[in-house]
């Protein structure tokens, strides 16, 4: 199921499984965990894209092997809010994933957090080589960092 409201999406979570976090790329998807007290992403590989069934039966291996509750799709607004091709790809993939998979799934605004990515891997001396490499990974865990932050705060406010 899929949830464009995080608040709706946080309703639907198990208790105490990690949420996967995805950077879709046209050429790469990235991909991140959290904990499952979901407070921590972590940048987890970078999957090369081929054809949606490959890429699909690789996240299926991740989300069994993690025990994952839920997935969050980095949707690639466009930077005045409106929705491009990127997005319209982003949300076909999510159908698509919906229909083979029982977790709920949601979306978080990623604008900049491949900036962020490559910012944090430049202070981090990180050689252009290596950033090529993990960007992708570091940039889903930067989305679902975000969606963690929310999700803590969700939490926190149901709790009152």
């Amino acid at each position: 199921m899929i949830f464009e409201l995080i608040d709706d999406f946080a309703a639907e979570l198990p208790r105490a499984r990690a949420l996967v976090g995805l950077d879709l790329g046209t050429k790469t998807i990235g991909v991140s965990v959290s904990d499952g007290l979901l407070s921590v992403a972590s940048p987890l590989e970078t999957i090369k894209r081929t054809k949606y069934t490959a890429d699909a039966e690789r996240l299926e291996k991740i989300i069994d092997a993690r025990d994952i509750g839920g997935i969050v799709l980095g949707l690639p607004f466009n930077m005045d809010g409106s929705e491009g091709p990127r997005c319209q790809s982003t949300r076909a993939f999510a159908r698509n994933l919906a229909r083979q998979s029982e977790l709920p799934i949601t979306y978080w605004d990623e604008r900049l957090s491949t900036v962020a990515a490559e910012r944090a891997l430049l202070e981090a001396d990180a050689s252009r080589r290596r950033r090529a490499e993990v960007i992708d990974n570091v940039a889903a865990a930067y989305i679902l960092q975000g969606a963690l932050d929310r999700l803590s705060h969700i939490r926190r406010e149901t709790a009152l």
